[in-house]
C-alpha cells in the first residue's frame, strides 16, 4: 500500500533502499546495475563522500536564505564555476530546481528580452518535432513529445515545429551528413520567414537529443547554421543541455562540440548529479545586458532558485568531475559501451542503429534492417525491454515513437561516469538478455 501517486499506480515499484557506485538495492535485497543514472542524472553514482560531506557543511552552516534577500556563497561559487567554462559571451546564470524551470527560465527571459528593447511582437517559439524539453506547460508548449503533450494540447501555448535533425532516418541516400545537417537546418529558417521574421522569439533544440529520439547527435554543420540563421534574424537561440550537458557527452557543455555559442544554455540532471535537485539557465553577456538595461530587472523567480545546499552540491560534483579527470573519462568510455552494444545486441538482428556522444548512448530496434521498418507501437516492445531489464537487474531508459511519435523503440544508456570497463560489459550482457527476452515475447504474442 502506498498514499503516494506514481507514474504508474497499476504497478508496484521495488523500494530503493541503498546505493553505492553504479549500483541500487531495494528493500528485498535485489541489486540494480544502473545504466541509465536514472534519467541521465547520476554522474558520480552513489556514496560520493566529497559531495555527501559539502552537503553535511552546508546544511550545518547555512540551510536555506532567500535571494529576494540575501545571497549565499555557494551559488556564487558554483555560478563563476560554470561561466568560467561557458561557451565564449556568457555571462550571467540564473539557478532553479530541475529542468523543467530551467527551461521555462529560458522562455521567459527570450519573451522579456524582446519585449523590454520594443520588439514586442516577437512572441512566437520554434522548436523541433521529437523533442522534450520539460513537464511544465510551457515547457511542455515547446515540446514535440506527442505522448506527453496529448492529454494537455488544448492548454499549451502555441508553438511551431520543424523536423529533427535526425540522419539515421531522414539523410538522403546520396546526400552527405554535412549536406543533409545543413537542409535539416534550413528548415528554420524557412519557418522563420513563414511565420515573420520581426514575431520570432526563439529557437530551442537539443544538441543531442535525449530521451524522445534516443541519444541522436546534431549532423555535422547543423548547428552552425542554426546559429547562422537566429543570428541574422534576430531570434535567440536557446541550447537545451538539461540532459546532454554537464560533461555527459564528454565535454562540460555539449554544444562545444559542435563549435558553437547559444545566446541561452539549459542545464540540470548532471549538474548536481542527483544529490541535490539543481538546474541553471546559463545567459550570455549580451542577451543579459540587453535586458537589463532596458527593463532593469528579470521578471521572475521560485522560493528555491540558488538554494545554498542544492548550489553547494552542484559545485563539489562538478569540481571532482574536473579534477578526476571525467570528462576524458566519459568519452573514452562511450566509444568502449557503443561498442559492446553492438558485440552484444548485433546478433540479435533487431538493432537498427546505435548512436550518441560520451555517456548518452542511444540504440534504435527495428523489425528489418534492411527497410528499417520499426516493430508495431501496438507490442509496446520499448516496455517490455524496461520490465525484461528490471527482472535482469539492469535499469535501462527506453522509449517509444521515436520515429513519428507513435511507432518505434529505443533504449537510452546513460550510466555514472565511474563506471569501469567491467560495468559497461555487464550491461552488454544483462540487456542482451533482457532484449532477446522481449524480442521472443514479442514473436509468441
Amino acid at each position: 500500500m502506498t498514499s503516494i501517486l506514481h507514474r504508474d499506480p497499476k504497478n508496484s515499484l521495488p523500494l530503493a533502499v541503498h546505493g553505492d557506485g553504479v549500483w541500487l538495492e531495494d528493500s528485498e535485497g535485489r541489486r540494480y546495475l544502473d545504466a541509465s543514472g536514472g534519467a541521465a542524472v547520476s554522474v558520480l553514482g552513489h556514496g560520493h563522500r566529497r559531495v555527501i560531506e559539502a552537503i553535511r557543511e552546508q546544511a550545518a552552516n547555512l540551510a536555506y536564505a532567500h535571494t529576494a534577500f540575501l545571497a549565499n556563497e555557494p551559488s556564487e561559487k558554483l555560478a563563476e564555476f560554470l561561466i568560467d567554462r561557458a561557451p565564449p559571451g556568457f555571462g550571467r546564470v540564473f539557478f532553479c530546481s530541475g529542468g523543467s524551470e530551467a527551461t521555462e527560465a529560458a522562455l521567459k527571459f527570450a519573451r522579456q528580452y524582446h519585449h523590454a528593447r520594443g520588439e514586442t511582437e516577437r512572441t512566437i517559439f520554434i522548436a523541433r518535432d521529437q523533442s522534450y524539453h520539460g513537464a511544465t506547460l510551457g515547457a511542455l508548449s515547446v515540446s514535440g513529445n506527442k505522448g506527453r503533450r496529448t492529454p494537455y494540447e488544448s492548454i499549451l501555448s502555441p508553438c511551431r515545429f520543424i523536423e529533427p535533425c535526425y540522419a539515421y532516418r531522414h539523410q538522403g541516400e546520396n546526400e552527405s551528413l554535412e549536406q543533409y545537417g545543413r537542409r535539416a537546418a534550413d528548415a528554420l529558417e524557412r519557418e522563420i520567414l513563414a511565420q515573420g521574421a520581426h514575431r520570432v522569439a526563439a529557437f530551442i533544440a537539443e544538441p543531442v537529443v535525449g530521451a524522445t529520439l534516443g541519444a541522436v547527435p546534431a549532423a555535422p554543420g547543423y548547428l552552425a547554421r542554426v546559429r547562422e540563421i537566429c543570428s541574422r534574424y534576430g531570434v535567440l537561440f536557446i541550447a537545451d543541455e538539461v540532459m546532454c550537458g554537464m560533461g555527459r557527452t564528454g565535454t562540460l557543455f555539449a554544444c562545444t562540440q559542435d563549435g558553437v555559442a547559444p545566446d541561452l544554455i539549459t542545464v540540470a540532471k548532471g549538474l548536481a548529479g542527483g544529490y541535490q535537485p539543481a538546474g541553471a539557465l546559463l545567459i550570455s553577456s549580451e542577451v543579459h545586458d540587453g535586458l537589463i538595461a532596458s527593463a532593469g530587472r528579470f521578471e521572475h523567480g521560485h522560493t528555491y532558485i540558488g538554494h545554498p545546499i542544492a548550489c553547494a552540491a552542484a559545485l563539489a560534483v562538478q569540481e571532482t568531475i574536473e579534477e578526476d579527470g571525467l570528462l576524458g573519462r566519459v568519452s573514452r568510455a562511450g566509444e568502449a559501451l557503443r561498442s559492446i552494444l553492438a558485440q552484444n545486441l548485433g546478433p540479435l538482428g533487431v538493432v537498427g542503429d546505435i548512436r550518441g556522444r560520451g555517456l548518452l548512448v542511444g540504440v534504435e530496434l527495428v523489425s528489418d534492417i534492411d527497410t528499417k521498418a520499426p516493430f508495431a507501437a501496438s507490442l509496446r516492445l520499448h516496455a517490455r525491454i524496461k520490465q525484461a531489464a528490471m527482472s535482469e537487474g539492469l535499469i535501462v531508459y527506453p522509449g517509444g515513437g521515436c520515429v513519428d511519435g507513435v511507432s518505434g523503440d529505443h533504449i537510452l544508456f546513460a550510466p555514472p561516469f565511474i563506471a569501469r570497463d567491467d560495468d559497461l560489459e555487464e550491461i552488454g550482457r544483462r540487456i542482451t538478455r533482457a532484449v532477446q527476452r522481449a524480442v521472443e515475447s514479442e514473436v509468441a504474442a
